[in-house]
């Protein structure tokens, strides 16, 4: 129905973290930008707020904070997505329409998909069908108003929402296999059998990579480490070769925009210097273990030590976070678990039929540096808590794109399979059925 070289399906999936678009068939996508957005308020009788980078100095007093007892009904939302959020504006907040994986804001998410569709893929969605990655977890109501927003306004011509832990699969070529995904805002560890997600298998835990470098830059903070902001300074060239850090004074920023501005820098501490110790972290054997250098925009250099290994084994050892400052209490809950008891519980939900073959193809994904050293020290602590004659093989590419692309390159098959082509859910049956044909059409 959609297959051939006439149509090209798009696929689409908005992670915690980024948001991936490109066409089926495709090995990588085309567009890849942060799914976090910037937000300011317009009023009917405002300027856009300009960049920094066009006013060079601090907002005028006298027009940069916005008046108290400005007509709601005039006042609207603008939004920037992708580059535009690396100006910094005044009282621009950044929001992130996900919580745990499942959209809170579905007006920033249509933003989203409007700014790939537009200006990144500079395609009519009217001609193209979708197929929209989804989190294991998502309800039946995530879906609905997700098919009623692609017929409604972008009046797509078909639809198809896919699981995340499904098209991972997909990706690596099984129909069965145990899904770790190592997210941004989350990680869930989810059974796939014959091409399906087995609900009661899905085990969720709120650490994530954005968890991770909270933890970072909490620590460092405790270390009197003051990680600044790029907008916040300039280098003054004093003499040839010697540069001087002027700080920069912009009143009218926000909290929400400083703090993305500062967790940006220490994700790439945490990317650049974090190494998952063989072994569970302990403080004494660490303590004296040799730092390593890190270069902040600012040009002051932090040497960072027993962290680097204690910041990743929170993953395996949730209880660790309760050492950091400002961290203390998320770890002494019992639902939050480490990585291996995870896959133990998710597969021990699974009927014993085809427990062994999910043991032997657990498949790791995520964006994370640290994928490959947290696939051997995970084989080896399932391997120890599973049952003797079990054989236990954690599978990981060999390639960053393809382990951070994985659901994305899954949909890319997917969506390109002529056997698939009867599957999409089309604009006629929505129109027939209504929204809710769906749950049929998509299980």
């Amino acid at each position: 129905m959609y297959g051939g070289d006439e149509v090209s399906a798009i696929v689409i999936d908005v992670g915690s973290y980024s948001c991936k678009a490109g066409y089926a068939g495709d090995d990588t996508p085309k567009c890849v930008f942060p799914s976090v957005v910037g937000s300011t308020e317009q009023t009917g009788d405002t300027d856009e707020a300009k960049p920094e980078k066009e006013a060079d100095s601090g907002s005028d007093p006298k027009n940069g904070s916005k008046p108290m007892d400005v007509d709601k009904a005039k006042t609207k939302r603008k939004y920037y997505v992708g580059q535009e959020l690396e100006f910094r504006r005044d009282h621009m907040e950044v929001i992130s329409p996900l919580k745990d994986g499942t959209v809170t804001d579905w007006e920033v998410v249509d933003n989203i998909w409007n700014h790939a569709f537009r200006q990144r893929l500079l395609i009519n969605p009217e001609e193209h069908p979708m197929l929209i990655a989804e989190p294991s977890t998502n309800s039946g109501q995530q879906r609905e108003k997700a098919a009623e927003l692609m017929f409604e306004k972008y009046k797509v011509p078909a639809l198809f929402l896919a699981k995340n832990a499904v098209l991972t699969s997909f990706a690596s070529g099984r129909a069965t296999s145990l899904v770790v995904d190592c997210g941004g805002g989350s990680t869930v560890v989810s059974a796939v059998h014959d091409g399906y997600v087995l609900q009661k298998s899905v085990a969720t835990s709120p650490i994530g990579g954005e968890f991770l470098t909270d933890c970072m830059m909490k620590s460092l903070e405790s270390k009197g480490v003051v990680i600044r902001p790029k907008y916040s300074f300039k280098k003054k060239e004093v003499s040839p070769g010697d540069y001087k850090v002027v700080d920069l004074d912009f009143p009218n920023t926000t909290d929400s925009y400083r703090l993305y501005c500062m967790r940006a820098i220490a994700s790439d501490i945490k990317e650049s210097v974090c190494r998952v110790p063989d072994t569970p972290f302990d403080e004494v054997a660490y303590a004296n273990v040799p730092t390593t250098s890190y270069e902040l925009p600012d040009g002051q250099t932090i040497e960072v030590g027993a962290d680097r290994f204690k910041i990743p084994d929170i993953l395996f050892n949730p209880y660790l976070s309760q050492t950091i400052p400002g961290i203390d209490g998320f770890g002494d809950s019992t639902s939050i678990r480490g990585l291996p008891r995870m896959v133990l519980d998710s597969v021990n939900r699974c009927d014993v039929d085809i427990r062994k073959e999910l043991l032997s193809n657990i498949l790791l994904s995520g964006g994370s540096s640290s994928i490959l050293q947290i696939k051997e020290r995970l084989e080896k602590e399932v391997l120890e808590e599973s049952p003797q004659n079990a054989r236990v093989k954690v599978l990981a590419s060999g390639s960053s794109m393809e382990r951070r692309f994985s659901v994305w390159i899954g949909g890319s098959i997917l969506a390109s399979l002529g056997s698939f082509q009867q599957m999409w859910f089309s604009k006629a049956e929505y129109e027939e059925h209504g929204v809710s044909y769906i749950q049929r059409k998509c299980p």
